[in-house]
């Protein structure tokens, strides 16, 4: 007899059965969960504690905002099987942050609490902002944000930085990084990658879904098995500590910062609401003007609490939607256990720890592959734009994306621009979505609403990135 829809995403099921398919959600987007706090904690030269301390931190408030989103409060939660962790599309904006003086990571807070703030109160007029954000632009960006990261991946996979900053004189100065490139830490990398790919290959089902964590799991191993990859600190960190909010003192507030966040945090939104729009076509349960409020109150909800709880902003996890559908399991109270699974993960330091021990070539191998994904599903969705029929479609994605490169190709190209000004401009990912949306704009018009939230779900079907 079929099942109701409704009925399938209110369903309670077993302990036997929610725990494990709880747990495979969780397992699902654990290696991209991760990969925020590393990149970010190892970019401001953390101590190791520190940067486990960031892993558990943001293991706990994707717990926090996951049951926020999936079992909901008054007015917040789309109440839909959903998993939330930290966006990539922040990543080089913090990155850019963390690099100027006076802002640092308090100041990476201060923006995400803003921009969590700023969430919760635009939510219900972000659907309006849909027509600015047509495939052509969504695609544009995701797939800038995809060839950023490329380059964190890249020099993962060469074991750190290629040039060390060192004190010469009492100047500082660059030198070489004689650990850069190792012949051993490539091997590794490539390794990891062989292994990825065997599993996306020849794996089936739940191991096909965890290929990367597979992956980076054997990496470990190896690296463990060749000396380099050392545990002292894991055994040394405590079994239960409770994640504190402000754990690195208050956060500062600097408007650059906080409306360069602000920007990504209409994008985001934007996202989720491809997100949310897709997951209503899978579980069957329509998704209404009101549900898309209460589903992007929850990602300004889960953003402050990140920058409160030490983390950074949150989104729905988009290979969560798609196992969904692969799983058939409609259910809401699946994601909700998940979120406590993830919840119980951040009170345990020696998980953060273990994490934080992973050798940065291992994880080098696999961010090939993680960040590369995101480009991908960039480039995918951009092949359902109209390029033959609007020609000037390709004009924008090129313009948009040469705009996106500057900070890559041409770090100094703004130096002589306002110093305020820099954490904006020397973030790729921002000048290609405001140059995407003008140019779009430019060439053809706004659209209506209707035809951007088909526009919407249909991207986001096509979405596989972490």
């Amino acid at each position: 007899m079929p099942v109701d829809p409704a009925d399938a995403v209110e369903e309670m099921l077993p302990p036997a059965r929610l725990v494990p398919l709880a747990l495979q959600h969780v397992l699902v987007m654990y290696a991209g969960a991760v990969a925020v706090p590393l990149i970010i904690g190892r970019a401001l030269g953390l101590p190791p504690e520190e940067v486990a301390f960031l892993i558990s931190a943001d293991l706990f408030a994707c717990g926090l905002a996951t049951l926020i989103q999936s079992a909901g409060l008054p007015g917040v939660g789309i109440r839909l099987p959903v998993m939330m962790g930290v966006t990539f599309a922040a990543v080089g904006p913090m990155l850019s942050m963390a690099a100027t003086p006076g802002i640092g990571l308090l100041g990476i807070y201060g923006s995400v609490i803003a921009a969590g703030i700023f969430g919760l109160l635009v939510a219900p007029f972000v659907s309006r902002l849909l027509p600015l954000f047509p495939p052509v632009v969504t695609g544009t960006i995701i797939l800038v944000i995809g060839i950023s990261l490329m380059r964190v991946g890249i020099n993962w996979a060469g074991g750190g930085q290629p040039t060390l900053t060192k004190m010469v004189d009492g100047v500082p100065a660059a030198v070489p990084n004689p650990n850069y490139a190792q012949g051993s830490g490539l091997g590794i990398a490539f390794m990891v990658l062989l292994t990825i790919l065997a599993l996306i290959r020849w794996g089936r089902g739940f191991l096909a879904n965890v290929a990367v964590l597979a992956g980076i799991v054997a990496g470990s191993v190896l690296a463990a098995f060749l000396g380099l990859m050392h545990l002292d600190k894991v055994a040394a960190a405590p079994w239960f500590a409770p994640v504190l909010p402000f754990h690195f003192g208050w956060p500062q507030f600097h408007l650059v910062p906080i409306a360069t966040m602000c920007v990504v945090m209409i994008v985001v939104m934007i996202e989720s609401t491809g997100m949310f729009l897709a997951l209503g076509e899978i579980t069957g349960r329509p998704v209404s003007q009101k549900d898309l409020a209460r589903g992007l109150r929850a990602d300004g909800l889960g953003t402050l609490l990140g920058g409160i709880f030490n983390t950074f902003p949150y989104t729905s996890f988009s290979q969560n939607v798609g196992l969904v559908g692969v799983t058939g399991v409609r259910s809401r109270f699946v994601t909700v256990a998940g979120g406590v699974i993830m919840l119980a993960l951040g009170l345990l330091p020696k998980m953060a720890a273990l994490v934080e021990a992973v050798p940065q070539v291992v994880l080098g191998g696999a961010g090939l592959v993680m960040f590369g994904m995101v480009a991908a599903t960039g480039a995918r969705i951009l092949t359902g734009v109209d390029f033959r029929g609007q020609p000037k479609n390709q004009f924008v994605v090129a313009i948009a994306v040469g705009f996106g490169m500057i900070p890559l190709v041409a770090p100094t190209f703004f130096r002589n621009l306002p110093h305020a000004l820099h954490p904006l401009l020397e973030s790729g990912i921002l000048l290609a979505s405001i140059a995407a949306v003008v140019l779009n704009a430019f060439f053809n018009g706004v659209g209506s609403t209707e035809q951007a939230g088909r526009d919407a779900s249909a991207a986001a079907a096509a979405a596989e990135h972490v």
